[in-house]
């Protein structure tokens, strides 16, 4: 039997910023993106044109470092910035 990814399961800390959006720390990787496709899906912020486009809204142009808009892949990125 295999083992799990223990580093993918790992908790982590968040950071305050992220923390607005998904919910006070420490949690996996894992459980951070889903939180945060909860908040996005929640508040209407994905781009009705292109769907793999986030809109931030305040709390999340303070995770993604100011930007109004960015791809789901580059999220991911930004969202890594503020975990520890």
């Amino acid at each position: 039997m295999a083992k799990g990814n223990s580093a993918f399961m790992k908790p982590l800390n968040v950071s305050a910023d992220l923390a607005a959006v998904v919910g006070a720390g420490p949690m996996p990787r894992s459980e951070v993106v889903k939180k945060l496709w909860v908040y996005i899906k929640e508040h209407g912020l994905q781009d009705a044109q292109n769907r793999r486009n986030i809109n931030a809204d305040d709390n999340l142009k303070k995770v993604f470092g100011g930007k109004e808009q960015v791809n789901m892949f580059e999220m991911t990125a930004l969202v890594s910035k503020h975990l520890s």
